[in-house]
């Protein structure tokens, strides 16, 4: 149960942030960096990119649902932590000539991470 309004907006943040990032950069239409990031991963096959891009989206849309539910916040917000750390990670080892401005990237979803720990303040454990 939440504690106040504030934790049910943050939830709705948190959540639009995995659902474009799953949705629309992943999904349908698809970011072309994307597809290009996740291509350099150099044990994926090539002819697996549509369908590896297709199964993060659904993850990341998955965890949106989760983090709205307001279940168990803080092992959502452990796996938020860990994807995000991991894609980042990911990215700036596999592919770091496509990201452009990785100080961007990584004080953005810092930032993102502040948030999504500050939700599990406004939840019941």
């Amino acid at each position: 149960m939440e504690k106040t309004w504030r934790g049910r907006a943050a939830r709705w943040a948190i959540a639009l942030v995995w659902f474009y990032e799953g949705f629309w950069c992943k999904i349908w239409p698809g970011r072309a960096d994307q597809r290009e990031i996740v291509g350099d991963v150099p044990f994926l096959p090539h002819w697996t990119v549509t369908g590896a891009l297709a199964g993060i989206g659904l993850a990341e849309i998955a965890i949106g649902v989760w983090v709205l539910s307001g279940l168990r916040a803080r092992s959502a917000a452990l796996v938020q932590t860990v994807l995000v750390v991991a894609f980042n990670f990911g990215g700036l080892l596999f592919s770091p000539g496509r990201i452009t401005e990785p100080g961007r990237l990584l004080t953005q979803n810092l930032a993102f991470l502040a948030l999504v720990w500050l939700v599990t303040w406004t939840a019941d454990a």
